[in-house]
């Protein structure tokens, strides 16, 4: 029984390690993954550099981004920070 007294506060401090830092990054990521899934040509995105564009063509790990007029740069799907609603603007 004093083996399980001394573990005890080892054990909880995994445990609250997990719901406090493992977990929500977990959910973040899996968030992350499935905005870059669900990408469209045509829609309006924002690079983790904050370049602002819209895409036109997507590969399966690279996108084709083109600001208005200006000229197409490919960018890898992962630099692709959020998608965004025309309804927010």
């Amino acid at each position: 029984m004093e083996m399980l007294a001394t573990l005890l506060p080892i054990i909880l401090m995994f445990v609250i390690f997990y719901f406090l830092l493992i977990r929500p990054q977990q959910k973040r990521q899996k968030q992350v993954k499935q905005m870059q899934d669900n990408m469209q040509k045509g829609d309006k995105v924002v690079t983790i550099g904050g370049f602002h564009a819209e895409i036109h063509a997507i590969d399966e790990n690279t996108v084709i981004l083109q600001p208005g007029d200006g000229p197409r740069l490919t960018y890898d799907r992962s630099a692709i920070r959020e998608v965004k609603n025309d309804d927010a603007q």
